[in-house]
């Protein structure tokens, strides 16, 4: 799909009440991307949510920026590309402003069986260009003091970053309309996605009018479904629960994005039952935010205690010292899960002009900048940085 680019916009948002080159549903981290990206390629962009700015699933992430989870393929491909994006983004915006921190990632494990399959993915990720370091159960202790003693060994991953992503997404939005001229409408429901006669889309109908459009990105996250469904399209995309605990402040306690190697296996599973697995990290305020969990349990916004429970007792386990801290708060969000655990990125076949850029589960704030870039390269017909067809949603979905 080949979209021209246009001249930049007006700071007022120069689509208002015309024609855009392209509309992207939803305002989370993911749509802040596709339209910061797009309109650096010269394209008028207008954002539509219903409500605010990263008021979804955004709202509910640990900002984690990590190659360390992921097996070499596709997703670790498009990952290091999305940290250069996120370095280039944080000397754009200010690393501070968004509190962007290259803190490291460091994976461990409780037992031998565990430790040889973490020094495997460690040497397949060698070949990747990803750093890794191998640590001995003894060596623990100098990355993390707290640990506790008894563990076989870990692997020390310094590319891992951390973000603050409703800081990233909001500031990710404001550049692309001050430097751009983005048009970004809060409290507006897109409520269809118009047709021509012969299926291409021309546009949205919202809550508050139509805006004329060849182009749409579906970014609305675990409401992505939803928004293809406007299309007359199907797309596989479930909400998959995740409950977080946030400590009082314990400052420096925790240096690293700390997580046990069986975090992996769980987000690889396809289960719908509930799977935890102890991931631990500080913030910039000194607080450590205590994760993580999933299910597939619909949109239940139920606060689950013995979730919560399992969660405080499996960090206990990593840090015997968190026994003492006190609980501030919990919050719990949803990520938009995929069948193959792989985004959709791309147009759909079914609906020309309508492209997809959701499905990324647990790892959108990581992937929302390689995610966007794509998206604006697949709009103007540009070199991709990342092989597409992995990500096209074609593969999970049936032509009409």
């Amino acid at each position: 799909m080949v979209l021209a680019p246009a001249g930049r916009g007006r700071l007022d948002g120069g689509v208002r009440g015309g024609p855009a080159d392209v509309v992207v549903i939803g305002a989370g981290i993911v749509g802040a991307a596709c339209a910061y990206f797009a309109a650096r390629a010269g394209l008028r962009v207008v954002v539509v949510d219903r409500g605010p700015v990263a008021g979804g699933t955004t709202s509910a992430g640990e900002g984690n920026l990590l190659v360390s989870d992921k097996e070499p393929g596709p997703e670790l491909a498009l990952m290091q590309h999305s940290l250069r994006l996120w370095a280039e983004i944080g000397d754009r915006l200010g690393a501070e402003e968004i509190e962007l921190e290259p803190k490291g990632g460091l994976v461990v494990a409780s037992t031998a069986e565990a430790l040889a399959a973490l020094r495997d993915l460690g040497g397949r990720h060698r070949t990747e260009e990803v750093a890794v370091t191998d640590v001995a159960g003894a060596g623990l202790a100098d990355y993390e003091p707290h640990l506790a003693p008894d563990l076989a060994g870990g692997a020390h991953y310094p590319q891992d970053m951390q973000v603050q992503p409703m800081l990233a997404t909001a500031h990710l939005l404001r550049a692309a309309v001050l430097e751009h001229g983005v048009d970004v409408r809060f409290g507006e429901t897109v409520t269809g996605i118009d047709r021509g006669g012969d299926g291409r889309v021309v546009g949205v109908r919202t809550s508050a009018g139509s805006i004329a459009s060849p182009a749409v990105v579906n970014a609305a996250g675990v409401w992505a479904a939803d928004v293809a469904r406007l299309a007359g399209v199907d797309l596989p995309v479930l909400p998959r629960r995740g409950f977080i605990l946030v400590t009082e402040p314990l400052p420096t306690l925790i240096r690293h994005k700390v997580y046990a190697a069986d975090y992996m296996a769980a987000v690889a599973s396809d289960s719908a039952g509930l799977q935890t697995s102890p991931v631990i990290e500080g913030t910039r305020s000194g607080t450590v935010l205590i994760g993580s969990s999933r299910e597939r349990v619909g949109f239940d916004r139920t606060v689950a205690l013995p979730v919560l429970r399992r969660l405080a007792a499996d960090a206990i386990r990593l840090f015997p010292v968190l026994a003492r801290a006190h609980v501030l708060r919990t919050y719990h969000g949803f990520r938009p899960y995929a069948p193959d655990h792989l985004p959709l990125i791309g147009p759909d076949p079914r609906r020309p002009g309508l492209l997809h850029a959701c499905g990324h589960e647990g790892a959108g704030i990581g992937l929302a900048p390689a995610t966007g870039d794509l998206v604006a390269a697949l709009l103007t017909d540009a070199p991709p940085a990342v092989e597409p067809s992995p990500f096209a949603p074609s593969r999970l979905e049936s032509h009409d």
